[in-house]
Order: C-alpha cells, then structure tokens, then sequence
C-alpha cells in the first residue's frame, strides 16, 4: 500500500470514528479533549461535529493553521501530565477525547500512551469515549465503527 493510500484511510478511520463517538456521547454531559493540535484538522472537524461542547486541546507547541487555533482559555500548552492533571484538579469531565500525541517513532508513542492512560482515566467522564491512535491501558476496549480496520484506530470507554 502507497503511503498516499495509508495516509488517506488512517484519516478516514479518524472522522469515522470521531463521527461514532460524537453519537456516542450525544446524551452525555461534558466536555471534549483533543490530546495533540498538530496542524489543527481534528481540532477543527470536533469544533464542528460538537459545537456545542468545549473542546479543550493540550499540546507542547501551538503551531497549526491559523484557522485552527482555540481560544486561549481552552489551550493548555505544555507536557501532556501537568495539563491532564490541571483539568482533573479543576474539576472539568471529559465526555469524548482524542488522542493523538506521539513523537513518529512507534515505541516511545506506545509507551507515553501507557504511562499517560492514568491521568487520562482521572478526566474522563464514566462512561466517555476516547478515540487514540496508539493502545491505551486501563479502558473498555469497544470495537467502534464498522468498516475500520483492526488496530488503525482504537476506541475505548472509561469505567
């Protein structure tokens, strides 16, 4: 498969299962996270999807397009433990996150998804969907939305 090819149905998977898990949530109270802005493209499809939700985004460095950027009050700019920690401690529940942090080299992205999947669990809502594209530990793994291919994406529900 071209890289062009993988590239197209890693971001189809995306929507696809940001779409399942905005249904999934349509009853539930809380917010919604976007764990890594990069370029801005998730951050603008859930702004979109839930607009009617507050969608904060953590990231190291805020360089996406300029019409992706959130306001000022939802970007929590730094290392991903303090700012998951700040929400927790502020009492904010997360209904719907998405996880996309990761450095391009496949094991340190799978271990900083482990040793992040405890503060995550502290802001999740019982209940909450959280759609990442690395494994995650301590969640209800669910199968998602049909027609994703196995370990493309994952999806899991918090306790």
């Amino acid at each position: 498969m071209s890289r062009l090819d993988s590239m197209l149905r890693r971001l189809t998977a995306q929507r696809d299962g940001l779409n399942w898990a905005a249904e999934q949530i349509s009853t539930m109270d809380g917010d919604v996270l976007d764990m890594g802005l990069g370029n801005g493209r998730t951050y603008d499809h859930l702004r979109e999807v839930l607009a009617d939700r507050r969608i904060w985004v953590i990231d190291r460095v805020l360089q996406c397009h300029p019409a992706c950027v959130p306001p000022e009050q939802d970007f929590l700019q730094g290392e991903a433990q303090p700012m998951l920690e700040k929400l927790a401690a502020e009492g904010h529940r997360i209904a719907l996150a998405h996880y996309d942090f990761g450095f391009g080299v496949k094991e340190r992205d799978v271990a900083e998804a482990a040793a992040l999947s405890p503060a995550i669990a502290q802001v999740m809502a019982p209940g909450g969907i959280i759609v990442s594209g690395q494994p995650l530990a301590g969640f209800e793994e669910l199968d998602g939305p049909a027609g994703i291919p196995l370990g493309r994406y994952m999806f899991y529900r918090a306790g």
